[in-house]
């Protein structure tokens, strides 16, 4: 990767984001070197402006970052790179340098509902509600989708929000088994809604 090390002093910083929570866990500097390494053993150096030396984040505490994805900004005089870290990144223990839980938010905890949608379907278990779902196939998957809207439209006109939440879990949940039986992402359903929105 051609980075302009030179512009800021032969140091550019890094900063590290989770790959899959999106939260940005710390901010660090590199050296030519440093990246060099990060590249090739896929985790996380810098280089020690206190120390004078190479330096890998979890060479004391093994909670290493492990490298996803470099990428770099237009100016190419900054690192962006994302990673699965093996523990908290901080060295008082905090998930983050900035004291934050390093989970995601409301609505990115989709994503991991929808890994263990995909993971029930491709490794079934006989216990398993959602496998046995998928055992049924499309048509009773999308059957109990209609089934779900009914019983949310009928919350809808009580005032029990319990229930109505309940309901309203209930359809997302399905839906989003019936898309992964169609082989479809929630993702290029929420593309549509932005092209719709775009106009």
């Amino acid at each position: 990767m051609q980075v302009d090390f030179e512009k800021q002093g032969g140091l550019i910083p890094a900063v590290i984001q989770d790959a899959k929570t999106d939260k940005v866990l710390m901010l660090g500097y590199m050296n030519h070197e440093a990246l060099e390494k990060t590249e090739r053993e896929g985790v996380v150096t810098f280089f020690s402006r206190s120390k004078q030396r190479l330096w890998t984040k979890g060479e004391t505490s093994d909670n290493f970052l492990h490298v996803v994805e470099i990428l770099k900004d237009c100016d190419e005089d900054t690192l962006l790179i994302k990673v699965n870290p093996a523990g908290p990144t901080c060295h008082t223990g905090a998930d983050t340098c900035w004291g934050e839980k390093n989970e995601p938010g409301q609505a990115g905890w989709l994503n991991h509902l929808k890994a263990v949608i995909r993971d029930r379907k491709n490794n079934p278990s006989e216990k398993s509600y959602t496998a046995s779902l998928f055992e049924k196939g499309t048509n009773k998957i999308a059957q109990k989708v209609g089934e779900e809207a009914v019983e949310l439209v009928i919350e809808a006109m009580d005032s029990n929000d319990e229930l109505f939440k309940g309901e309203a879990a209930d359809l997302l949940f399905h839906y989003l088994v019936l898309l992964e039986q169609r082989g479809l992402d929630f993702d290029e359903i929420i593309d549509v809604l932005r092209s719709r929105h775009s106009r």
